[in-house]
């Protein structure tokens, strides 16, 4: 896992990225921050009560001097950030919803990084997925082009990478969606230097089976190849077929892929998530993410689960992110 983080780390090294952190009471949270504080690499921000935090963190002996902490009730640019809030949902939030939802953590934070006041988000150690994903999509928003964003896991196991999409967001995704999830995971695959080779994956391999299931796949294939002419992607692909050459060659002897892909594109929600999950707890693979893509600035969710070196290692993958997208 080490090795992953090490060109991440480099790239950083005078390039520090402000990352917010909403939730700022978090021990899991405070630990990472102080860790993050102490390497120089991300500058923290933590958002909350300066009192309640400082105190929260004398009593763990959590040394975050030095940390900067953003009350949003005691904020210098609250009105500010109201009246901006208030221009980007345009008619959507009153002066009056801006000014209650913004005492919100998340979306407090969020809008720091859309003010351009921060260069990324990690939330989700103590909020759901959609708390942390609901003002990044009203605020931030995906980019141009791009409909929906999507959650991708990077898989690490020893000095083997690969890239696992979608396993966060999207519960059935159409052929659009799943073209877009593939483009977009291939560039995130770039950021780990992993050079992309895309497998779009089904319970058919190249017309095995027929239904509108494994044609909504390979229908994605064709849109992804348009948009992303000189992309490495195939499909439909079985699993064994993207990852295994001998299968490969008896299933698919004339794909572009010839059995070593290493961005596997799920049909679903379903597929996506539980196929993670077994390459983790069976397969020991270490699980990154989710990283969410196709947001215009980073936002990042962590699990409720999540560990303190969890959330310090998905700050290093925001502020890449960040670093990336200049």
């Amino acid at each position: 896992m080490t090795d992953l983080f090490t060109d991440i780390k480099s790239r950083l090294k005078g390039n520090t990225r402000k990352i917010v952190f909403p939730e700022g009471l978090d021990e899991r949270i405070l630990t990472a921050a102080s860790q993050l504080k102490e390497d120089g690499l991300v500058e923290p921000v933590l958002v909350g009560l300066q009192e309640k935090i400082e105190q929260k963190a004398k009593e763990l002996s959590v040394d975050i001097k030095g940390v900067e902490i953003l009350d949003p009730s005691t904020y210098p640019a609250f009105e500010e950030m109201v009246t901006s809030f208030v221009e980007r949902r345009k008619g959507k939030a009153t002066e009056e919803d801006a000014r209650n939802m913004l005492l919100d953590e998340n979306y407090f934070g969020t809008m720091l990084v859309y003010m351009g006041k921060a260069d990324g988000l990690v939330s989700g150690a103590a909020h759901s997925t959609a708390d942390t994903v609901r003002p990044a999509l009203q605020i931030i928003k995906t980019k141009e082009g791009i409909k929906k964003t999507s959650g991708v896991f990077i898989m690490v196991r020893d000095e083997e990478k690969y890239v696992f999409a979608d396993c966060a967001i999207n519960i059935a995704p159409d052929s659009q969606d799943l073209a877009e999830i593939a483009v977009g995971s291939a560039e995130t695959a770039k950021l780990f230097n992993i050079d992309p080779r895309v497998a779009m994956l089904s319970f058919s391999t190249k017309g095995s089976a027929k239904s509108e299931e494994t044609e909504k796949v390979a229908d994605a294939v064709n849109i992804a190849r348009e948009k992303a002419p000189d992309l490495t992607l195939d499909g439909e692909f079985q699993f064994d077929a993207a990852f295994v050459p001998s299968v490969a060659e008896k299933k698919a002897p004339g794909a572009v892929l010839k059995g070593d892909a290493n961005v596997f594109i799920f049909p679903g929600l379903e597929a996506g998530n539980i196929g993670y999950k077994i390459a983790q707890r069976l397969g020991g693979f270490d699980a990154v993410g989710p990283i969410l893509q196709g947001l215009n600035q980073p936002v990042n969710d962590l699990s409720r689960g999540c560990s303190s070196e969890e959330a310090y290692k998905l700050a290093l993958i925001t502020a890449a992110q960040a670093l990336d997208a200049q």
